[in-house]
């Protein structure tokens, strides 16, 4: 799964680690008369009275944007993050410090509490005492289930700095590589927390040289993901190390934790540590060692202020023209410049309406300002500004750009909208797009016909919410249709919630999302209007893999290419191999799919130019075969015969001729269903290995690599989705319970050829489409 880089340097860093992490074993520098007579740098004593309120606190914090983090929390599943938040909490004094780690105080919601997992993301903003300065943490707690990505690719969006945190037991796992790429996608900073150290020590009873190892391999994964995802600016300058404290190691449950400057600083050694858990004195450890003061001091002293991030940050995700009035401000982080922010989560509260979480680029937002929606295309008057204590807002009246913000007011906005001010506009922030995409869908039928505008509403609102589930009502059959990132996405979010207000629902099996595309290039058709006044010629082909990763990567912008998006759209393709001239003309990208024009001279072309696109878009969401998206399509736009009377062209005329057109070519072009694989790190007992293989080609599943470590099997196996309901039950079985899945990665294939017609016929049943293969329709 790691990329391993053999490189000479590589193996002076990795060298570099194990010297280091031996200092900390070895280290036992004495600076105990220091310690005596030199305060303690972080003090939460009677002066944070002395300085008034929290709410007073924050207000003085935010004067000075150097005194602000903006973080995130993110790990593979379990590994921590909650528990490493509840820690921080208590160091801040909103949580006792007896329940730090077991309080879990950021899963608020009820079902996180029963599940035993994070589902939503959550916020808090903390104020710490550094030197006597105040400092301000805003805080997003994300999921680590695969399940609600999500929710983490959109705390990615408001946060300048990730603490990644590491399970020393289990290491980098395939979600620890996918937060790290969400976060380096988005230019956030990231540090390593080694979590869950005390097991090394008390369950597997490593020597301290074999948990330099462990820590030395867990290190240099993750630097090699860094390596891999990182801007190529700071593909170096980001990677973690210890001699700098930008990792630290601990256990958040026993509320201790250490770095090499902690212990330079403290003079407490490794081998301290060791002593006192092996002693069972782990709460002696957890006061010498205490966790927020390591973190504290690795967070204010490695991750990047607003006014430094939003440097390098603001031309990677926003869309406009950076020497702009606006682009300017929000490069310098002006408080005095027209407030323009990003939405990156919206819940609905039944006092105070939608909430919505704001990171401010530029200016201030106050309570009864009037901001502008880019998106919505709506002006809207702010009623509060407050910042987060978890599920509680705190009301600050106005807050300053550099922050992340509870408003309430903005009643139409979605998660990824761009607000500005009052009737102004300005270009919209890049789109926030996950590195997955739904793959499972259900069928949601209402029990009573009374209960369907509720539905509806609750649908949209949740859409809203978390823009990875799709919901769709078909026009054909009027069946509500939600799609999501896996069954428990959908349970938890969709059926549970809509249960939980009162509404009886039918909920289908899983349905699997298919993709249609073509295996060879068309040849060209004609589109004939219905008045046989226009005549549009089309041809498709399938593009290369390097190509539709560029497009599905969130590289390039989707819809209509604007003027200024053509030079990024040429050379992003070109670096991918595509050609460059023919590159220059490709005029809208949709789900993986491009349009080109490759007409000449057409005079009347631009005045139908939007017609084409819609149509393009349109066969996009539903392909010729099942009426499933297309994917991996190059669409070309080969020549036009358009009547000079603009009455002549309208939608109803333009829309069925390019559409015909476009189906015909792909059929001609060997149309076919593609199907999901989830490629998947399967982890079990090594006697279990045989059962697991076994589980794995049932189920029509391939087997990528194997391997063993500390009595383990390690399988990457691939599998398609539509096989794997029930896996995890099925891997239980094969394990006796010891064995558990990961998702590295989704990737489509071409459906084996046996089951392609049987499954394009019962897709068309279940959508109540002609129960028949379709073929090239010849326009007269």
């Amino acid at each position: 799964m790691f990329h391993t880089i053999t490189s000479k340097s590589q193996h002076n860093k990795e060298r570099t680690h194990k010297k280091h992490i031996n200092n900390l074993q070895q280290s036992t520098i004495n600076n105990k008369r220091q310690q005596k007579t030199k305060p303690s740098k972080y003090s939460k004593k009677a002066i944070i009275m002395a300085k008034g309120t929290r709410t007073e606190r924050i207000k003085e914090a935010v004067k000075d944007l150097k005194r602000i983090r903006n973080i995130g929390i993110a790990a593979h599943i379990d590994h921590g993050k909650t528990t490493l938040t509840d820690n921080l909490l208590a160091g801040a004094g909103m949580l006792s410090e007896e329940l730090a780690g077991t309080a879990v105080r950021m899963d608020a919601d009820k079902q996180e509490q029963e599940r035993g997992i994070t589902i939503y993301s959550g916020n808090v903003s903390m104020v710490y005492d550094v030197n006597n300065t105040d400092y301000l943490i805003n805080l997003i707690d994300t999921p680590g289930h695969v399940d609600f990505g999500g929710d983490v690719t959109r705390a990615m969006r408001a946060v300048d700095g990730v603490v990644v945190v590491v399970c020393a037991v289990e290491g980098a796992m395939p979600q620890t590589e996918t937060v790290l790429r969400q976060a380096l996608k988005e230019r956030v900073k990231p540090l390593l927390f080694i979590n869950k150290v005390d097991r090394l020590i008390k369950e597997l009873q490593l020597t301290p040289e074999q948990m330099m190892d462990r820590f030395t391999k867990h290190i240099t994964a993750v630097n090699n993901l860094i390596r891999k995802f990182a801007p190529p600016e700071f593909k170096e300058e980001w990677l973690v190390d210890v001699q700098s404290g930008k990792v630290a190691f601990g256990s958040a449950y026993k509320n201790w934790a250490t770095s090499v400057p902690f212990m330079k600083k403290t003079g407490t050694s490794f081998k301290d540590i060791i002593d006192l858990t092996n002693k069972g004195e782990e709460k002696e450890l957890a006061k010498k060692a205490k966790i927020h003061e390591v973190m504290l001091d690795m967070i204010i002293n490695h991750l990047p202020d607003p006014q430094t991030a939003q440097k390098y940050r603001i031309p990677r995700i926003w869309t406009g023209d950076i020497e702009s009035k606006e682009g300017k401000a929000m490069l310098n982080s002006d408080k005095t410049g027209e407030p323009i922010g990003v939405v990156t989560n919206v819940i609905s509260d039944p006092n105070a309406g939608i909430v919505s979480t704001v990171r401010l680029f530029s200016g201030t937002l106050k309570d009864g300002q009037t901001v502008h929606m880019v998106l919505a295309q709506d002006d809207t008057r702010i009623q509060q500004v407050a910042v987060y204590d978890g599920p509680k807002r705190i009301p600050v009246n106005e807050m300053c750009v550099g922050n992340i913000i509870a408003v309430t007011g903005l009643e139409q906005a979605s998660s990824g909208e761009t607000i500005c001010g009052a009737s102004h506009e300005i270009p919209p922030f890049e789109d926030i797009k996950h590195i997955f995409e739904p793959v499972v869908t259900k069928s949601i039928e209402i029990k009573n016909i009374k209960d369907l505008s509720k539905l509806i509403d609750i649908l949209r609102m949740r859409s809203k919410e978390d823009p990875t589930i799709k919901v769709k009502i078909s026009e054909e059959t009027g069946e509500t249709l939600v799609s999501g990132l896996g069954e428990l996405h959908i349970e938890a979010k969709i059926e549970r919630y809509i249960k939980e207000k009162g509404i009886p629902i039918i909920v289908s099996k899983p349905i699997v999302i298919y993709k249609e595309g073509v295996l060879k290039e068309s040849r060209e058709f004609e589109g004939k209007t219905p008045n046989k006044h226009n005549k549009f010629y089309l041809k498709v082909a399938p593009m290369s893999d390097e190509v539709r990763n560029v497009l599905t990567s969130g590289e390039v912008p989707e819809g209509k290419i604007r003027k200024q998006d053509q030079l990024k759209v040429t050379d992003a393709l070109a670096d991918a191999g595509y050609d460059r001239d023919e590159a220059k003309k490709i005029v809208a990208i949709q789900n993986g799919n491009m349009l080109i024009n490759l007409t000449r001279g057409i005079v009347q072309l631009n005045e139908v130019i939007e017609l084409i696109i819609q149509s393009f878009k349109e066969v996009c969401s539903e392909g010729p075969l099942a009426s499933e998206p297309t994917f991996g399509l190059k669409v070309m736009l080969m020549d036009a015969k358009l009547h000079e009377d603009a009455i002549h062209r309208g939608p109803a005329q333009v829309l069925p001729a390019v559409k015909t057109a476009l189906k015909n070519s792909m059929l001609d072009g060997k149309a076919s269903l593609f199907e999901p694989k989830q490629i998947l790190r399967i982890d079990g007992p090594q006697e279990t290995m045989g059962n697991i293989v076994k589980e794995v080609q049932n189920r029509r599943g391939q087997i990528m690599n194997m391997e063993e470590e500390q009595g383990m099997s390690i399988i990457t196996a691939k599998l398609p989705v539509a096989q794997m309901f029930g896996f995890e039950a099925g891997i239980k079985s094969a394990t006796g319970g010891r064995g558990f899945q990961s998702l590295i990665d989704i990737v489509y294939e071409k459906l084996p050829p046996d089951l392609q017609d049987k499954t394009v016929l019962s897709i068309r049943k279940r959508k109540g489409m002609k129960e028949e293969l379709p073929q090239i329709k010849i326009m007269e």
